[in-house]
């Protein structure tokens, strides 16, 4: 299949890792802060071929990991009003909270119900007139443009019944606050492509100008990864930090416009909770006052009081990079698929799942 199979050519692999190992004089830790990208690398074997000197790092690229607590319990706490259907994507429904999950509230009565977009939860409302229909917002912007795109047609079409809660996160901000915050010593950045792919390459930039850290986009076949890290690493050998793209078959510079124009009219930047980070500021998308008749945050009563982290759970350490899942006490013996604590270990794209399923 073309721009698939040949981004699976073990040789072509091959031979890009020995390129690394070739040109590769200088230690170098690089993270990524993709979810799919930290699965793609543990199928792939990719450690296993790189040289000792160059170590890889997961960062807070699973949206679903990154979701606050307090997020958790609002979304919990509005599937116990009556008359409401909330709506939203797999992994969301098994996520703890810090009492309850959707889960949870969904076999004691609750209507929770899983859809594959918010087109499908925009159906649900149709379908339920009499109902209050809420989809929650989780994602980064890949998703963003596309929940804007359904509060778009939910006025067009007069559907009053339907609400989003937005908890989405933009990734940009969020280098920002590793890098600032000196935890982790990260010599460069391999960048989602499909955020790449609606945002482009500007705000990398800003990251490479402030902190002088090298940022790459990276596709998430082997061979994308593995030429990904190999520019990484041409670009710390050669003291040029800058922003490449490796996946052009999928990203251009100036992102998708169309995408950025639907979100910037639905949703404005605010300041946004992060599973380990933290609130950061200008990281989160809430709905703009235009579109407040879609906002479930102004619609329904769902403060709820500080969330505490379940007991013992690192999963912020984990997505800051500081310790790797092993470190976790809880890890494999407590907390599991079967039994998770933390959104790390829920998430098919979390980084506790990931070393769980894939690691030794």
């Amino acid at each position: 299949m073309k721009y698939l199979s040949e981004y699976r050519d073990g040789s072509l692999a091959s031979k890009i890792a020995d390129r690394i190992t070739a040109i590769s004089k200088k230690p170098a830790r690089f993270m990524e802060i993709c979810g799919t990208h930290t699965v793609a690398i543990f199928k792939s074997g990719i450690r296993d071929v790189l040289p000792q000197h160059i170590g890889l790092v997961s960062g807070p690229g699973c949206p679903v990991c990154v979701t606050a607590t307090g997020d958790i319990d609002r979304a919990v706490k509005l599937a116990r009003i009556p008359d409401v259907i909330v709506t939203t994507f797999g992994d969301m429904i098994r996520v703890p909270g810090s009492e309850s999950s959707l889960k949870r509230e969904r076999g004691l009565g609750a209507d929770v119900r899983m859809v594959y977009s918010t087109m499908d939860a925009l159906e649900v409302a149709r379908q339920n007139p009499e109902k209050k229909v809420v989809f929650l917002g989780i994602g980064f912007e890949t998703t963003a443009p596309t929940i804007a795109a359904a509060v778009v047609a939910a006025e067009a079409e007069g559907i009053k019944n339907f609400s989003v809660l937005s908890s989405h996160k933009l990734l940009p901000p969020a280098l920002d606050a590793l890098l600032s915050g000196g935890e982790v010593d990260v010599s460069g950045f391999i960048c989602p492509g499909h955020v790449s792919a609606v945002i482009g390459t500007a705000p990398y930039e800003e990251v490479v100008a402030q902190y002088r850290t090298p940022c790459v986009v990276v596709g998430f076949e082997p061979v994308d990864i593995l030429q990904g890290i190999y520019m990484l690493v041409s670009q710390i050998e050669a003291g040029e930090p800058k922003v490449e793209i490796q996946y052009r078959r999928a990203v251009a510079p100036e992102g998708n416009q169309n995408a950025l124009k639907t979100m910037s009219r639905v949703f404005e930047p605010c300041d946004a909770p992060w599973r380990g980070l933290g609130v950061i500021p200008k990281s989160g998308l809430a709905l703009r006052e235009a579109y407040r008749a879609f906002d479930a945050e102004a619609l329904f009563d769902i403060d709820t009081p500080d969330s505490p982290e379940p007991p013992g759970c690192k999963c912020g350490d984990v997505l800051r990079g500081v310790i790797t899942p092993v470190e976790c006490k809880l890890f494999r013996n407590v907390c599991n698929p079967e039994n998770p604590i933390g959104p790390c270990m829920v998430s098919s794209e979390g980084t506790c799942g990931a070393y769980y399923k894939y690691h030794a």
